[in-house]
């Protein structure tokens, strides 16, 4: 009996501990538990703030894409129907304006450089019997006839030298450079501005026609916003008006941009119309048709 007793003291304190130990555990664990708690609040807290920015009664709510301006979006056709014979690009690759992309070879290509050539090798003799018929006009060594035969002559055949060379320089090849070094096997396509690209519709071998696009080439530095707005908000909306969005796929990122235009004409079903504005900070993520919404400060 003296035995039980005496262990019953180190029992009750070994239960004490036990309960201590708990105590603290289911403290620490509450602790823990708060600390999630108030986390989520916070970011719930930042989701709310963000949305009553982009929700208020004193902005109007528009939804749009990216789009860059016709100015930053070339379309690479040609000028002259051809086979590809080479293309110097893969989509989505930027390139710099100027550029070679592609060669395309067509005999009658390589015909208008000959007429060219042809042409500025009878222009320089016609241009001689011309100056020589003259002289002796007026000398009155030789009769009218001949000099007026002359003279048609040497200007049909300069005529005809420019005729050539514009063609040529539409097709971005230079006359001079031609009676330089020869005639040119393939015609050479190049960039005609810096950007990525896009659309592609060529593959080796296949034939282009004339005015067919081979590819697209977009410039992202300079993006903009297409957004459709109502009729009911056109009295809160002007140019210059700020402009404030977030692309979808990017997050909560917060951008600014500033109205530039609005559209003119109102969608007899939707009664919408088109409003641009020009982004001020753009984003290497930004794509054109990336879908955005937008928030303009009513005027």
């Amino acid at each position: 009996m003296k035995m039980k007793y005496k262990l019953l003291p180190v029992i009750c304190l070994i239960l004490l501990a036990c309960q201590s130990n708990e105590k603290a555990t289911d403290n620490k664990a509450l602790s823990t538990v708060k600390e999630e708690v108030v986390a989520e609040t916070e970011e719930v807290a930042d989701q709310d703030e963000t949305a009553e920015k982009m929700v208020s009664p004193e902005n109007v709510s528009l939804n749009g894409t990216i789009i860059v301006s016709p100015q930053n979006h070339a379309s690479v056709t040609i000028m002259m129907g051809g086979t590809l014979r080479s293309i110097s690009f893969l989509p989505g690759e930027y390139v710099n304006k100027g550029s070679v992309i592609a060669k395309l070879e067509n005999p009658e290509f390589i015909n208008l450089q000959q007429n060219y050539l042809e042409s500025a090798a009878q222009l320089e003799f016609l241009e001689t019997e011309y100056n020589r018929q003259k002289t002796l006009s007026e000398q009155e060594a030789a009769s009218k006839k001949r000099f007026q035969e002359s003279k048609a002559d040497y200007l049909s055949m300069k005529s005809k030298k420019a005729a050539a060379a514009a063609q040529l320089r539409i097709l971005g090849i230079s006359p001079e450079n031609i009676e330089k070094s020869g005639i040119i096997q393939s015609l050479l396509i190049t960039a005609p501005i810096s950007g990525y690209i896009t659309g592609t519709k060529a593959n080796l071998g296949k034939y282009i026609n004339s005015g067919e696009a081979i590819c697209e080439i977009v410039n992202k530095s300079q993006t903009m916003l297409c957004l459709t707005a109502y009729e009911k908000d056109l009295e809160y909306l002007s140019a210059g008006s700020p402009v404030t969005f977030r692309a979808n796929s990017l997050g909560n990122i917060m951008f600014d941009a500033t109205v530039i235009s609005i559209g003119q004409e109102i969608d007899p079903v939707s009664r919408s119309l088109n409003v641009y504005a020009k982004v001020n900070n753009s984003n290497t993520g930004f794509r054109p048709g990336m879908y955005v919404t937008a928030q303009i400060k009513k005027k």
